[in-house]
């Protein structure tokens, strides 16, 4: 590779674990936790720690495969060079549904700590900043922070890295706000039962599916963003011994962030008292009696989750472009206008990703966006398997440890939290592969003509 073409390695693990925590840490600990803990009650800590586990593994497998094909397209591209077209479409069409679906879910859980501030601040009526299942008409302020991401986007503004590290500090300071303000309120009591609902997924009295592994499906959506550590191997100073610091170390930091967090809340106030709630956190720090430090971490959370919603934007234009230079989309869907960005992509998923945000609970859409996750999940790690037999003497610059068991349990662990998914996600989940399978007949007849 000639030296102007060739990146800097100028990160070591403390730079990737920093990253990866950024990256990380989001909407999954800041809303989530109340899905979770409606789930699972208190073992929701155990939900967390089980998420991450699986997640280490396929982050592991995802960051052998980065090194082995450097190019745009993450899981489908891998998919595509390894076991073929057919099964590359599926996983691209899983990555677009998850891409689009995160975005929404993000939005989501913005606007679940916007809402309280806008009524307390300009008298907005809740019932234009919630969605028919939580009993308002529309989430206004979901479809508005799409709106916003998807300008930006479209006039080619990006975030600066300095921004960003800022914001992540604002998020790291939040939360251990809530720590420090919470845990005083510790009551052990609150801790018993540990798992009421059980261990596997089960249907409940009241014919929700809940259990410990019932909430680890949904808050395995807490752990998306490890891909930036993998995306950083050229950039790395010792990739075969960064790479793995970084990735693990950085999914044990937050893994113990989570459940720090998830203790700390959980101890504060029965789990019954924002299980349902939209901005759980500062709910529990207005129980305590804390509304400045409730009123910090919404604003800490309006303030830096719009750069996720950024993030995923960015990257479901990348997962269409390789789709539509392969052939696989129509080319006219990647056309670029004169600023160099996609504008159709881009308004034709905020036209989507709006109209869910709008009317869907976080639950439901994080759900469905962890369907696409585990599947794609699922074959990188089958990727770095056939890639271990096929050519097990290829040049790696990084080795993922214990690769068969570790990307066993990868592939195991998904199809796991897969069907510990609701019932009807899965269903929604195989309806819109038969779409796809659909989509993927016509254009290969296109191309045959």
């Amino acid at each position: 590779m000639a030296a102007e073409h060739r990146l800097a390695r100028t990160l070591s693990w403390p730079h990737l674990i920093a990253l990866g925590v950024g990256a990380i840490v989001g909407t999954g600990i800041l809303t989530l936790i109340g899905v979770g803990a409606d789930k699972a009650g208190p073992a929701v800590i155990l939900s967390f720690a089980i998420a991450g586990a699986i997640c280490a593994c396929a982050a592991l497998a995802y960051a052998e495969m980065a090194t082995m094909i450097p190019a745009s397209g993450s899981a489908y591209t891998y998919t595509y060079v390894v076991i073929g077209e057919l099964v590359a479409w599926v996983i691209g069409w899983s990555l677009i549904l998850e891409y689009s679906l995160v975005v929404s879910a993000v939005a989501v859980g913005w606007s679940g700590y916007a809402a309280p501030l806008l009524q307390a601040g300009l008298g907005v009526p809740m019932s234009v900043m919630q969605g028919p299942e939580l009993g308002g008409l529309i989430n206004l302020p979901a479809i508005f922070i799409i709106t916003v991401v998807a300008g930006l986007l479209i006039f080619g503004t990006r975030e600066s890295a300095t921004l960003n590290a800022i914001l992540v500090l604002v998020k790291i300071v939040a939360l251990a706000v809530f720590v420090a303000v919470a845990l005083p309120y510790f009551n052990a009591a609150h801790m018993e039962p540990f798992a009421p609902y059980g261990f596997a997924k089960s249907v409940a009295a009241d014919g929700a599916e809940r259990g410990v592994m019932a909430a680890a499906a949904i808050i395995f959506f807490a752990f998306y963003g490890f891909d930036a550590i993998a995306t950083a191997a050229e950039e790395t100073k010792k990739p075969e011994r960064d790479l793995p610091i970084g990735i693990v170390g950085s999914m044990i930091v937050c893994i113990l962030i989570y459940v720090g967090v998830a203790a700390a809340a959980v101890g504060a106030i029965p789990f019954t008292g924002f299980a349902k709630s939209p901005e759980p956190l500062a709910l529990i720090l207005r129980e305590l009696h804390q509304p400045k430090a409730a009123t910090f971490l919404a604003a800490s959370a309006v303030i830096a989750l719009p750069t996720v919603i950024l993030a995923f934007f960015y990257g479901q234009s990348r997962i269409f472009f390789v789709m539509a230079r392969d052939g696989l989309l129509p080319g006219a869907l990647a056309k670029v206008s004169a600023r160099g960005t996609p504008v159709r992509i881009t308004l034709f998923t905020a036209v989507i990703v709006g109209a869910i945000a709008g009317l869907f609970p976080l639950d439901e859409i994080a759900a469905l966006a962890n369907a696409g996750t585990l599947a794609a999940f699922v074959a990188v790690c089958a990727c770095m398997l056939i890639m271990r037999r096929r050519a097990p003497d290829a040049p790696r610059t990084f080795r993922t440890p214990a690769a068969w068991f570790v990307g066993g349990f990868g592939i195991l662990g998904c199809f796991y939290l897969f069907l510990s998914l609701p019932s009807k996600t899965q269903l929604y989940f195989l309806i819109w592969n038969a779409i796809g399978l659909a989509v993927y007949a016509v254009t290969a007849a296109r191309r045959r003509v």
